[in-house]
């Protein structure tokens, strides 16, 4: 059979055999039959490994055959240094936030998730007229965007994204909200409520400020 030209140009094909396909291709079993085998193949050389201990480590290992998913949580690769997890409020020596209700973090905040309620020290403390303490301190960790604002804004260090710990699935819109009691329950990556940097309190003789005996 020859081929007639089509197109304007008067292009002439060359016609193809339509290749012999059997019952056997035509209904796909063995196709199937050989995708089962591999399949099954994998499943249990993969349950092997894993009853036997021979499973390659996801984090070192990953290119090398075998099951290199994740099997989270049990499993969990190791974040970076700079790691921005769930926020946590640093506490003082004697166990009191170092948050001084400035309003610097909520101020910077893009996403405004972070609401502060100042307070004030009661009369007789030497900290009273010259800083304050939160008396509600709440963020809306669905709002957050993990940018870090807050914590570069912070003048006091005292609120920091270096828990290692990324926001948890909750299965309600309230569990997100985290108050100052839970910020200051989250450990830092040393697993204590504390800071490295150093704070110089008012009448001490490091502090860089005024204070009542030295103005």
């Amino acid at each position: 059979m020859k081929a007639s030209p089509l197109g304007p140009r008067g292009v002439v094909g060359t016609p193809l055999k339509r290749p012999d396909r059997t019952t056997s291709v035509q209904s796909y079993v063995p196709e199937i039959v050989k995708g089962l085998g591999i399949t099954m193949g994998h499943f249990f050389t993969n349950t092997k490994e894993m009853v036997l201990g021979q499973r390659n480590d996801p984090n070192t290992e990953a290119i090398a055959d075998g099951i290199n998913t994740v099997s989270y949580p049990e499993q969990q690769r190791p974040y970076p240094e700079r790691f921005r997890g769930v926020h946590r409020l640093t506490e003082r020596e004697d166990g009191s936030p170092r948050c001084v209700a400035c309003l610097c973090c909520s101020t910077a905040c893009p996403a405004q998730c972070i609401h502060i309620e100042a307070g004030e020290y009661p009369e007789g403390d030497k900290r009273r007229g010259y800083e304050r303490f939160p008396d509600k301190f709440v963020i809306d960790e669905l709002r957050c965007i993990f940018c870090g604002y807050c914590v570069e804004a912070c003048p006091c260090d005292a609120i920091r994204m270096d828990t290692g710990i990324h926001p948890v699935p909750y299965d309600s819109r309230e569990q997100f909200i985290y108050a100052k009691d839970l910020l200051l329950k989250m450990p830092g990556r040393k697993n204590d409520h504390v800071t490295e940097n150093p704070r110089h309190e008012p009448g001490e003789a490091t502090h860089p400020g005024i204070d009542r005996d030295r103005h």
